[in-house]
């Protein structure tokens, strides 16, 4: 059994050491402990948007005095996917609409550090899924 333990501890150490070198420290720990995940009930703002891998992420938006109070996502994504759309949903805590419009794709990637080359398209996505929130919010569509 020793040898088993053994074989599998190296195993995680070595797909953590890979997820590291691929997610950058910030996004491996944010993987690793995800915030902000997580369906909202009534949400001042939301929205749905499927990306071009096929991923689909929700960001759920709730205000108070004109300003993001809570915020979370949702994605059937990979790892990149959930990664994003957990900074994204922190980036817009605290801030009221017209710093929320200035959340870009750049903005996403910058905050969690890098992602994978293949995957840099979940940012793209996240910072999308913020402004279909928000316009959702503006528009009285809640």
């Amino acid at each position: 059994m020793n040898n088993l333990d053994e074989f599998l501890d190296n195993l995680q150490n070595e797909i953590f050491e890979d997820a590291k070198q691929a997610l950058g420290e910030k996004g491996f720990q944010r993987w690793r402990n995800p915030k902000f995940n997580g369906k909202m009930e009534n949400p001042d703002g939301h929205a749905s948007v499927t990306g071009e891998c096929g991923d689909t992420m929700e960001i759920y938006l709730k205000f108070r005095n004109n300003r993001i109070s809570d915020a979370s996502y949702f994605t059937n994504g990979c790892a990149s996917s959930a990664i994003a759309g957990s900074f994204a949903a922190e980036l817009t805590l605290g801030r009221d609409p017209d710093e929320i419009t200035d959340i870009t794709e750049k903005t996403v990637l910058d905050t969690i550090g890098r992602l994978p080359e293949k995957d840099l398209h979940c940012a793209t996505l996240a910072a999308r899924t913020v402004q279909e929130a928000l316009t959702n919010y503006m528009s009285g569509k809640g």
